[in-house]
């Protein structure tokens, strides 16, 4: 008779083995409303909601914001006063973080000298490779950097020796890459004296036309006037050719003006520094358009736009110089790379190539490694930031995204959602958040974050599975599976936009006509050169209305109201109705609070540690004196108005009593795109990406225009607000505009009266039109990629 066996003991699982959870309780960050979570580790966490709910306060500002402060923390406090001061999110526990790394999509700098290769380590590592290989051997890596000058000296350096000075001659020369005409910026600035000043007026007349240059000023007209180099009483055009090289052209010398040492300076090179090597993006809108005015930009005929000098461009390996290496697409330039056998530089091949395949396998082969970095789109900012975690041999670390797959067609969908999985399968923490079908699908773990936006989101709807949610009575739960229709009846065209030869960036001569009147999508893989077709090729200016990417620019002080111009008809109304100034009803002016500066906290600067903000004792977070506050419109205050939302103040401001007019069409723009639940006076800093680029959009519906073209409106929009989005754009087609739209999402285009679609694929395999019709037609011809995926989408 067998003996029966017990089984062995299981082994008791480690304490160690226990933490599989970050735990968040009690998170209360922006609109958070005391939520609680726990997210598994090493899987993919997916986090959806409608644009608003907070989803960003809790992965972003939350859990990856407390993990990166602990980091900081362990730096000595010499390393911390270099670095961002973080103070710890409004939240009771968190617990099982990990190291957070962050892949945002926010754009990236718009320096002129930053490119794809000096924001990724292409262009250090190629720089490497021509200092080793190259031929003729012209110097050290910094020898191929255009960022690096070219300079020279000599002198006599005094030492000590033996209780003796000793004098001796030292020289010292460093051989840079950088072009001597364009200093690294491959484009030269012409500048058009006619909008600098009247040369038919003198000086004491007020010749300048420049923004901000006063007649009375210190530091620009008067140092010219008074400076004796010129006569102030003279008119310009009646100069000696002394007098006008040196008003133009002098070196920095210094001049005395009233008794101030001052130094005096040639206008055009006080132009360029004070001007032209600021970001242009950056400036204000009144500066800008001088800018565009008085600067014309050509390609520098030194370097031909290579940025690099003479000396860098000689230097080959393979016949190829590294300003050609750098114009190539990257996938053909990794085919190069690879082709190189070079025993000695074996592992810099290796590293720069898989680096290069990086760019590839992530969707992005089409660039270039000399594209300026500031012409990315925030999806491929995004993508750029990937490219170094992808060979990173680290594992338990939580990899946080921002929208992945905005920018990307459905085609190149599914490859981010394969190294999503990736990260993931290497043991890493991966949060997502998201809005497409297609990558939610994806997660082993989803929350779900409303029911509304702003005041009435912020609480967890649903925490589960994928199955779990679309069973779930969310709004993402009731339109997870939502597909359009395509339309059956399409608007008639009033006409068209012409449009020849267009050669931009990848465009291969390309000839179409754009139909007016109607709703026009233009759709295509990534890198197909929608962009260029669109932006590039339909003129800019009278007529036209463009809606892109661009960040927002604002700081903690700016809100909806200010960004709309929305304040200015608020404080007239309360300025008439009170008798008194409008400036008093200005938080950033004659009514801020003394004691705050209108700022509403406190802010208290506490050195490496993170900075204390309390609310102002005075003002009690108001942002306004006390005396201001006394005045009344409606039976309300300025700080009242402000707390308003948007709905609320457009009832206010309607037909009655305290109606504006002004005001009331500016609030219906805000909740035509989607905004009613905003407060007008919400800093723009905590606004998603999704509401900025909508209070971009109703910004410019004011605007007078025939044509709008804007740039993937439905990036940052949940699928609830896409129909919103798509009744908007039927609205202004309907009172008479004409819209195109560069759009990847499936709704849109099923939407759209007339498709045009670029392909086949991307950088030079794209750049031609593969398709033009209605979408009908493209899905009963599924004859290109786009085709294929708006066929599956409607079920067709």
């Amino acid at each position: 008779m067998a003996r029966k066996t017990t089984p062995p003991p299981a082994p008791e699982r480690h304490e160690a083995d226990s933490h599989d959870l970050i735990r968040v309780h009690g998170a209360r960050v922006n609109n958070l409303k005391d939520i609680s979570v726990e997210l598994p580790k090493r899987r993919l966490t997916v986090f959806t909601g409608v644009s608003g709910s907070g989803k960003s306060s809790l992965v972003f500002s939350t859990i990856a914001a407390e993990s990166q402060r602990m980091i900081n923390e362990t730096y000595s406090a010499f390393l911390q006063g270099f670095m961002p001061t973080l103070a710890r999110p409004e939240v009771d526990v968190l617990d099982g973080l990990t190291t957070a790394i962050v892949v945002d999509q926010q754009r990236m700098g718009g320096d002129p000298r930053s490119t794809v290769g000096t924001a990724t380590d292409a262009n250090a590592m190629l720089r490497i490779l021509f200092s080793r290989i190259g031929k003729p051997h012209i110097g050290s890596p910094q020898a191929f950097s255009f960022n690096v000058a070219s300079i020279s000296g000599a002198g006599a350096v005094s030492m000590e020796r033996a209780g003796k000075t000793v004098k001796e001659r030292r020289s010292f020369s460093v051989t840079g890459g950088m072009c001597p005409r364009c200093e690294g910026r491959g484009s030269v600035s012409d500048i058009d004296l006619t909008q600098l000043y009247d040369d038919s007026k003198s000086l004491a007349e007020g010749a300048f036309t420049i923004p901000g240059w006063k007649s009375d000023s210190f530091w620009t007209v008067r140092v010219y006037a008074e400076s004796g180099f010129v006569d102030p009483d003279k008119p310009i055009r009646e100069y000696t050719k002394k007098e006008l090289n040196d008003f133009l052209y002098k070196d920095p010398v210094k001049v005395k003006v009233d008794g101030v040492n001052l130094t005096y300076e040639g206008l055009i090179p006080k132009i360029q520094k004070s001007f032209l090597a600021k970001d242009k993006e950056s400036m204000q809108p009144h500066i800008r358009a001088f800018v565009d005015r008085a600067v014309t930009f050509t390609t520098c005929p030194e370097c031909a736009g290579t940025r690099l000098s003479a000396g860098a461009r000689s230097s080959k390996i393979a016949g190829k110089n590294i300003a050609d290496a750098c114009a190539m697409q990257i996938s053909d330039l990794a085919e190069w790379v690879g082709g190189l056998a070079e025993p000695s530089v074996a592992p810099l091949l290796a590293s720069l190539h898989h680096t290069l395949r990086s760019f590839v396998e992530i969707g992005l082969g089409y660039l270039s490694l000399d594209r300026p970095s500031g012409t990315l789109s925030g999806g491929e900012a995004q993508r750029v930031k990937m490219i170094r975690h992808l060979g990173s041999s680290l594992t338990d670390v939580t990899y946080v995204f921002d929208e992945p797959t905005t920018g990307l067609h459905p085609h190149d969908i599914e490859r981010m959602n394969n190294l999503l999985l990736r990260l993931r399968n290497k043991g890493n923490t991966v949060l997502v958040v998201e809005h497409k079908p297609e990558t939610i699908v994806i997660a082993d773990h989803v929350v779900d974050l409303g029911p509304g936006a702003g005041t009435g989101g912020g609480t967890v709807c649903f925490e589960g599975t994928v199955e779990g949610l679309r069973a779930s009575d969310t709004i993402t739960g009731r339109h997870f599976d939502d597909r359009a229709s395509v339309k059956e009846a399409v608007r008639e065209p009033r006409g068209a936009l012409e449009i020849r030869g267009a050669s931009t960036h990848n465009l291969r001569d390309v000839d179409v006509d754009i139909p007016l009147g109607v709703l026009v999508v233009v759709t295509g893989v990534a890198g197909s050169g929608k962009s260029s077709l669109v932006h590039g090729s339909i003129p800019a200016g009278e007529g036209v209305v463009s809606v892109d990417q661009g960040a927002i620019r604002g700081s903690r002080r700016s809100n909806p109201a200010t960004y709309t111009g929305l304040l200015d008809p608020i404080r007239k109304a309360f300025a008439k109705a009170n008798g008194v100034k409008p400036a008093l009803f200005s938080a950033n002016s004659e009514g801020a609070c003394p004691n705050c500066n209108g700022a509403g906290v406190v802010y208290t600067d506490l050195g490496m540690m993170a900075g204390v903000a309390t609310t102002c004792e005075e003002c009690e977070g108001k942002r306004f004196e006390a005396s201001v506050l006394d005045h009344h419109f409606g039976g309300r205050d300025i700080s009242e108005v402000l707390a308003m939302s948007v709905t609320e103040a457009g009832e206010f401001f309607g037909p009655g009593e305290t109606h504006t007019p002004a005001a009331h069409a500016i609030l219906g723009r805000l909740a035509d795109v989607g905004l009613g639940y905003l407060s007008l006076g919400q800093p723009l800093t905590t606004l998603s990406g999704g509401e900025r680029q909508r209070l971009k959009l109703a910004t410019h519906m004011a605007d007078k225009g025939g044509v709008y073209v804007l740039d993937e409106p439905t990036a940052g929009l949940h699928l609830a607000d896409v129909e919103q989005l798509l009744g908007l754009l039927d609205r202004l087609v309907d009172s008479g505009k004409s819209v195109i739209v560069v759009e990847h999402h499936q709704a849109v285009m099923a939407h759209a009266d007339w498709i045009i679609d670029l392909g086949p694929g991307a950088g030079h395999g794209g750049g031609r039109i593969v398709f033009e019709g209605t979408p009908a037609d493209l899905v009963a011809a599924r004859s290109t990629l786009t085709g294929q995926h708006l066929a599956s989408y409607v079920g067709a």
